[in-house]
Parts: structure tokens; C-alpha cells; sequence
């Protein structure tokens, strides 16, 4: 069980949601959205997480020398996603390791709130140019902590 005592812990009410729109190009020839689609919703939604807490990627990358990757990720599709809908992608951080963060992860329907896919994220720190894995530099990890700009 974790605790606010614990280094990795990250408080749970914390989270963060991207407003996607379907396209026609998330779809698939009956209109709804390939599943494939969802990974990049979640995808901007994790980017757009980082930048909102001041943590651009590609400034990252030049200022610490590390790149966020996917490690594994384990997704469910509940309900279907349609042209036109409205979507709501969100990020909640779980737990915050030496060298990852596991991250919830939620793409629901705005008009109904029906919660569409699940996912479960495990992001590595690695190096940016050998991609081995690296300890998140103290700064980013109190960032990520705080779940706002240092």
C-alpha cells in the first residue's frame, strides 16, 4: 500500500484530460475508431500532460539529455468511439520510480462521460541518444511529483 510517505507516491486526485475530436482518419470503414487510434489519443494526451506541468519532451531532451519512451501498456476497449465524437483522453500518475512512472490512463465520451478505453502505462526514462535506461533527473521527478512546474 502506498503512502504520501513513500518517494514514489503521487497523489491520487491529481489528473490531467485532453479534449480529441474523431476524425475520419481515426476510423475505420464503418465510422468507428480503430483501435489502434486510441494509443495515439493517449499518446497526445501524455505529451500534452508533460508540457502542462512545463515539461516540453524535445526540451527535456537538449536540457537533461533523457527521452520519455513506452515501456508496456495494457489497454481495454469498452465501448466504441465514432466520427464526430468529442473525447475526453486522460493521464493520472500512479507511481513515480527511479527510472519510470506508471500512469492510468481513460479516453471517455464528453457528451455521455462513457469511458470508452482503460490503459495502463508504464513510461521509461532513458538516455536520448543510447535509449538505456537512466534515473529521472531529480528536477523532472519533483515535477512530476508536484504535478505542476517546479
Amino acid at each position: 500500500m502506498k503512502s504520501d510517505s513513500d518517494p514514489g507516491f503521487v497523489d491520487p486526485g491529481f489528473s490531467f484530460s485532453w479534449r480529441i475530436r474523431v476524425y475520419w482518419e481515426d476510423t475505420d470503414a464503418g465510422g468507428v475508431v480503430y483501435h489502434a487510434g486510441y494509443l495515439r489519443f493517449l499518446e497526445r494526451a501524455r505529451s500534452e500532460w508533460m508540457r502542462a506541468i512545463g515539461l516540453g519532451q524535445d526540451a527535456i531532451r537538449r536540457s537533461h539529455g533523457v527521452v520519455f519512451v513506452v515501456r508496456g501498456l495494457e489497454i481495454a476497449y469498452d465501448k466504441p468511439a465514432r466520427l464526430d465524437d468529442e473525447l475526453d483522453a486522460s493521464v493520472r500518475v500512479v507511481r513515480l520510480r527511479a527510472a519510470s512512472i506508471d500512469i492510468a490512463q481513460a479516453v471517455q465520451r464528453v457528451a455521455d462521460g462513457v469511458t470508452l478505453a482503460r490503459a495502463q502505462v508504464r513510461v521509461a526514462c532513458v538516455d536520448g541518444d543510447a535509449f538505456v535506461p537512466r534515473r529521472i533527473p531529480p528536477a523532472i521527478a519533483a515535477t512530476i511529483q508536484q504535478g505542476r512546474p517546479a
